[in-house]
């Protein structure tokens, strides 16, 4: 990391912009990767990713990575997705540091589910991401009126008190729909408890060059460690296959959810019937369709994910959901988006039991 003396000196020499950019132009390489699909459309898919994850990069590390002043943003949406992203979830983060201690306010709202982790962070130097401390709203004190607060802090504290060891880095929170048009979301804010002063201090030539360095270091090790897990799945084609728990756990999943990861591949006359005979008692379970890139499809225009509350149910409570690339006589369609293949997610969330799911491909005449 740099100095201050060399900062100043990189950021009036421009040479704190001209590595950016050339680190950027590498990142860049992972588009090039043997195993990534090389046709345009993916490959331009591919692309728009990296342009996203430079946003994530950037707002992180320039805009939001100041722990005493920390704000619950969210970083993952309708037009940035990383890793298998939910498109039922609000997904919010803040910088936090150990030696402080913080205050999550706010009302509760009537979101399905909602979720908040301190987590050890390590996307950035390609790492996992380790879960601290734990709270679901089905464990919080709330108030009569919908108000919650919680704490923060490696002293365990009253109330709903939030974990807090000596290397957390970042607290997460969850919101999970089953029906975002009459679900209201959670409206919450952190603040750092005792803080002696209210504002940060002005941007200096270190900050932006760490900030810099840092969002592009992001997007290198964080899209190469996706890589990794989308290759992983790939290598079972047309299944609804149980991921690795463990595995799933140390990068980040939610510690209430049971995960199935596997990928796809449809010719144009194909469709892929994936069918749930047994739907255990849960808070609710989603099955969505993600590109190759480990992006969910874009579901602002096309309806690539269902759920608990969405889905059309056969008359002995299983489920039978199609993929395909045009709309079929059935009310469970998962449309293809102008896709042929790429990786899918089942979640069981809040289940005690965790029963298969099953899939296979028939030509789409046939269904």
């Amino acid at each position: 990391m740099t100095n201050n003396k060399t900062a100043e000196s990189r950021v009036e020499s421009g040479e704190v912009w001209n590595d950016f950019c050339d680190a950027l132009k590498q990142a860049g390489e992972l588009i090039n990767s043997p195993k990534a699909p090389q046709d345009p459309f993916n490959r331009a898919e591919g692309y728009r990713y990296l342009a996203r994850f430079l946003r994530v990069g950037l707002e992180s590390f320039m805009e939001h990575s100041d722990p005493a002043f920390p704000t619950l943003r969210c970083g993952v949406h309708e037009t940035i997705k990383m890793g298998a992203d939910n498109p039922d979830n609000y997904y919010q983060s803040a910088s936090i540091d150990p030696q402080y201690d913080y205050r999550i306010v706010g009302h509760r709202g009537t979101v399905n589910y909602l979720g908040v982790g301190t987590v050890i962070n390590r996307y950035n130097t390609g790492g996992g991401m380790k879960t601290d401390g734990f709270l679901d709203s089905r464990h919080m004190d709330i108030g009569d009126d919908g108000s919650v607060e919680i704490i923060l802090s490696q002293t365990e504290q009253p109330g709903n008190w939030l974990r807090m060891s000596s290397e957390t880095n970042s607290v997460n929170v969850r919101q999970t729909f089953q029906d975002r048009q009459r679900e209201e979301k959670a409206e919450l804010v952190i603040e750092r408890i005792g803080a002696e002063q209210d504002r940060p201090e002005p941007l200096t030539p270190q900050k932006l060059d760490r900030a810099l360095q840092g969002s592009v270091q992001f997007i290198k090790n964080t899209t190469g460690l996706f890589e990794g897990w989308a290759e992983g799945f790939l290598k079972t084609v047309n299944e609804v296959a149980p991921a690795d728990q463990d595995f799933c756990q140390a990068i980040g999943g939610d510690p209430n959810i049971y995960y199935f990861h596997s990928s796809w591949e449809l010719a144009d006359d194909e469709a892929l019937v994936v069918e749930a005979k047994q739907i255990p008692d849960c808070q609710t379970w989603n099955f969505v369709l993600q590109n190759w890139w480990m992006e969910s499809l874009d579901y602002r225009y096309h309806r690539i994910h269902i759920n608990k509350h969405t889905a059309t149910y056969e008359e002995d409570g299983s489920v039978t959901i199609i993929v395909a690339h045009r709309k079929p006589d059935h009310a469970n369609w998962i449309e293809t988006a102008g896709h042929n293949m790429g990786t899918l997610c089942w979640r069981w969330i809040g289940a005690r039991e965790h029963p298969p799911v099953s899939a296979k491909v028939v030509k789409f005449a046939d269904l």
